[in-house]
């Protein structure tokens, strides 16, 4: 019985993540970065996005940092009103980021948020302009075994990207 109820759930959470849209692309700006979203329902979804930064500050510094977002779509009943040949949504969410940053020996991680505005073409071509602020802490190695532990504030002015993704 145990198994019977294991299968029908698999089989049903499997129809449920295919039936849902998502989402897969570019994000540009400051940094290269690759997201992927996976809605729930027409109002809600999640936004993983991975970026591979190549300056921090003054120090070329190659490393990942990752933003992950829970995303409302169209918040407050509140729908973009100019829709034509396509779709208007507007957005905002709130999650967690972290990153490390080689060259400079710096990790952070924080909370992130999100708010954006995109456009759906009438074929599975979306774009997107968002903002993803973060703030939290920082820490950075000193090269001797010591860390020092400071308050991140650079991605509140960074984070602005134009996303091209692919519908499916």
């Amino acid at each position: 019985m145990k198994k019977i109820l294991f299968v029908a759930v698999l089989a049903l959470a499997s129809i449920t993540a295919y039936a849902q849209p998502r989402a897969i692309g570019a994000n540009l700006g400051g940094s290269l970065g690759f997201s992927y979203q996976h809605g729930f329902g027409e109002a809600n979804m999640l936004d993983v996005s991975v970026y591979t930064p190549i300056a921090v500050g003054r120090a070329q510094a190659w490393g990942l940092s990752g933003i992950v977002t829970y995303d409302w779509i169209d918040p407050f009943n509140a729908p973009v009103p100019w829709n034509n040949k396509g779709e208007w949504h507007w957005y905002m969410g709130v999650g967690g980021a972290g990153g490390y940053f080689f060259g400079a020996n710096l990790g952070y991680v924080g909370v992130a948020g999100h708010f954006g505005i995109e456009y759906d073409f009438w074929f599975p071509f979306q774009l997107s302009l968002d903002w993803r602020p973060v703030i939290g802490v920082g820490l950075l190695g000193d090269g001797q075994g010591g860390i020092g532990v400071g308050f991140n504030t650079a991605g509140l002015y960074e984070g602005i990207t134009l996303g091209v993704r692919y519908k499916f």
